[in-house]
């Protein structure tokens, strides 16, 4: 349905590296290069840059990219149409979750993997910014982002559940007798957040910025677990989805307050590339969510 030549254009534009691509692919790198080099003679135009390693795309190579991986999108569509017509959606799906999300998750996937059992599934932890890349280099079928994150035309999105923040805070600490905290207030504890690439921390500096406060910060990562396992250890506070703590339960010594003044939720939203006719595999997704949103 397409030709190898622009399979391994996009698996060398994806490493970056023939090398790697080559592996990838299952074939030596002279083999690769020489397919790369029939692709510029047969179209006209050089699609490599030139030099001792991969340098990137011309112009126009990143023009034959867009079309190689819409085509191979497009191939994948077509077999997972007639997997469900010979008896049920098969093939793989890779879904791109960013990490507060991923809680949220595991209710979306064990229901589809109940309707669709010959599915495979990959949950993949990812930062906004590259789950909209890949979902655009069409290595995601979906994701699931803040719904803010998701107000571009070219997406499709469905809603799947409001997401509230609370403060975790040492048991028997300064805030042992407390049950609820401001924004203002939380502001002065010693926290430890996500890193600023993630837009979980984006959305609560945010709300810091608006109400004219300056954190104190004093540790980041881009783990949850570790998050956790920091506050645990009595020295941090930190902010936090509420649903994590439904999810996997409250750590020993640690207790959640409510994040007041003002109360505030975001919503986290199901997204795919706005393609018509819609992928069988995406359509099923949604289809999920749409159930999974009913039932929330």
């Amino acid at each position: 349905m397409i030709s190898r030549k622009y399979l391994y254009l996009i698996a060398l534009a994806r490493e970056k590296h023939f090398g790697r691509a080559a592996a990838s692919c299952h074939v030596s790198p002279s083999t690769l290069s020489a397919a790369i080099r029939d692709l510029e003679s047969e179209l006209g135009v050089a699609v490599v840059e030139r030099g001792q390693q991969f340098a990137g795309l011309t112009p126009e190579g990143q023009r034959v990219l867009d079309y190689a991986q819409r085509a191979a999108a497009s191939t994948a569509d077509l077999h997972q149409e007639l997997a469900r017509l010979r008896g049920g959606l098969s093939g793989r799906l890779r879904l791109g979750v960013i990490p507060t999300a991923l809680t949220v998750v595991a209710s979306l996937t064990s229901g589809f993997a109940l309707r669709h059992p010959q599915v495979r599934s990959e949950v993949l932890s990812l930062s906004t910014g590259e789950i909209l890349a890949r979902l655009h280099a069409f290595e995601l079928e979906a994701g699931i982002i803040y719904a803010e994150s998701a107000a571009q035309p070219d997406l499709a999105m469905v809603p799947l559940s409001d997401e509230d923040h609370v403060v975790l805070a040492p048991a028997d600490g300064q805030l042992a007798e407390r049950d609820a905290i401001s924004w203002q207030e939380a502001a002065q504890l010693n926290l430890c957040l996500l890193t600023p690439d993630m837009q979980n921390r984006r959305t609560i500096d945010g709300v810091f910025q608006r109400l004219g406060c300056r954190p104190n910060i004093t540790l980041e990562s881009n783990s949850i677990v570790s998050i956790l396992a920091h506050v645990c250890s009595g020295t941090w506070c930190s902010i936090v989805p509420r649903a994590v703590l439904e999810l996997i339960g409250m750590p020993h010594g640690v207790k959640a307050l409510d994040l007041v003044e003002p109360r505030l939720a975001w919503q986290i939203a199901l997204v795919a590339m706005a393609r018509e006719p819609r992928s069988p595999m995406v359509q099923a997704l949604f289809t999920e969510a749409i159930n999974f949103s009913g039932r929330g």
